[in-house]
């Protein structure tokens, strides 16, 4: 009797992510995690992060048997203070003069869900992104052409967006985009998942 290998699902609806997750050439499907993302009174970015991951992949979870569900959530921090999804252009004017010239720090929680054994693996990925200075007419310019509301920081690193960076700072640059996939190959791997 040979033994099933388990789905593997992504808790997300995020198209970057989707995208990242092809890079790895393995099949998926994806799942829309349904989930209160508000944060805990004094829960620190990382805490956030790594809590939101691990949700999304429990409530996707709970809908599958024999699965392995990812789960990721993104902050942008500057100072500590969450920036989160500016939504409109007001709000992400804002947010790039707030970190012009700043070093803008992203935390990515992700969690690799086995809904078989229970067996969970949570981290916690960081990324530090130095901005240029940066003038309105800049920023004015750059949201005309990307409008990245729904991106934490309000930017989009994968495009335009790399045009307003001095220096990027981290282990992994998919971290940046939502999914750490050096860390999801390591959880994979204890998975059984062998990746190439």
């Amino acid at each position: 009797m040979t033994i099933k290998q388990p789905h593997l699902i992504l808790g997300s609806t995020s198209p970057f992510r989707c995208n990242l997750l092809k890079k790895l050439g393995v099949s998926f499907t994806i799942a829309a995690p349904d989930i209160d993302e508000s944060d805990l009174p004094g829960e620190s970015p990382a805490e956030l992060v790594s809590r939101l991951a691990f949700e999304k992949a429990g409530a996707v979870g709970k809908h599958h048997q024999n699965a392995l569900v990812i789960g990721s959530d993104q902050v942008a921090c500057i100072n500590q203070q969450i920036l989160g999804k500016p939504g409109n252009r007001e709000n992400a004017i804002a947010q790039l003069l707030a970190a012009s010239g700043k070093r803008v720090t992203f935390y990515t929680g992700l969690c690799l869900l086995n809904t078989s054994t229970g067996q969970k693996q949570v981290a916690c990925e960081i990324f530090h992104v130095h901005f240029r200075n940066l003038q309105q007419d800049q920023i004015e310019r750059y949201l005309d052409q990307e409008e990245p509301y729904d991106c934490a920081g309000s930017f989009k690193s994968e495009g335009l967006g790399i045009a307003l960076f001095e220096r990027l700072e981290g282990d992994d640059p998919n971290t940046l985009v939502g999914l750490p996939l050096i860390r999801l190959v390591s959880m994979l791997h204890k998975e059984g998942i062998q990746i190439p």
